[in-house]
């Protein structure tokens, strides 16, 4: 599934790019990343936009290099600090069903709730500093993280055959967190040792975020996210 929606306290010249930071400045990183994930849903003002999601299937195996089996047209609200949908259009039609009556791969979370269960002290994640990088123009310094599943939030569902199975499960991934500012510019997460009951061999979600206009003024919202599912007999993103 896919969609479309100055460098200040780390002294990190070009001249030491190249170089991984002390402990110290990779924990003050840190530290600022949870600072801004944690304030970043109560930050957000309300707002409304359309969201566009392309499904896609396959045996397992499969590239997905092939057209959707449908796209989706999403009236996304932000109001109150809560997300809420509203299915526009299927297929380029307008829809019948309500967002909450769709079968197959939907998601949410992007807005906030991923990021800040991350950051939040009471899931101890683990963090490991890879490299510096420059994420559109911004130069950031990536990640790996783990939480294990003592101490997830990471809720993962499925329904075969009519039968609804559910569990927590641990997870990793990488950060990439703006240098100056020590906001997330993209995450992405996999689901670590996914119970049998869920039919569920894999699990990746990756998460674009870029600055946006509302009212005025910019805020860091989510531009483009996949999330991809591989299941026993079938594939879908």
């Amino acid at each position: 599934m896919t969609r479309g929606i100055a460098v200040a306290a780390l002294t990190w010249t070009s001249l030491a790019w190249a170089q991984a930071p002390s402990d110290d400045d990779a924990a003050e990183l840190i530290g600022k990343g949870r600072e801004k994930a944690l304030a970043y849903a109560q930050s957000l003002p309300d707002f409304v936009a359309t969201e566009i999601i392309l499904r896609y299937t396959g045996p397992p195996g499969t590239s997905f290099h092939r057209p959707p089996f449908d796209s989706l047209t999403i009236q996304l609200r932000y109001l109150q600090h809560k997300e809420e949908h509203k299915l526009i259009q299927y297929n380029g039609k307008p829809a019948a069903a309500a967002f909450e009556e769709l079968h197959g791969l939907t998601g949410s979370g992007e807005f906030g709730a991923t990021i800040s269960a991350i950051f939040d002290p009471r899931s101890q994640t683990s963090f490991h500093f890879q490299k510096r990088i420059t994420v559109r123009q911004h130069p950031a310094a990536r990640f790996a993280f783990e939480v294990d599943v003592a101490h997830s939030r990471y809720n993962m569902a499925s329904n075969v055959s009519g039968r609804t199975a559910a569990a927590l499960v641990s997870y990793h991934g990488i950060l990439d967190i703006d240098a100056g500012t020590g906001e997330v510019l993209h995450l992405e997460y996999v689901a670590d040792h996914i119970p049998k009951e869920l039919r569920l061999r894999h699990a990746a979600t990756a998460v674009d975020y870029t600055l946006a206009d509302i009212g005025g003024r910019p805020y860091l919202l989510p531009s483009y996210s996949e999330m991809e599912l591989h299941g026993w007999d079938e594939w879908v993103k």
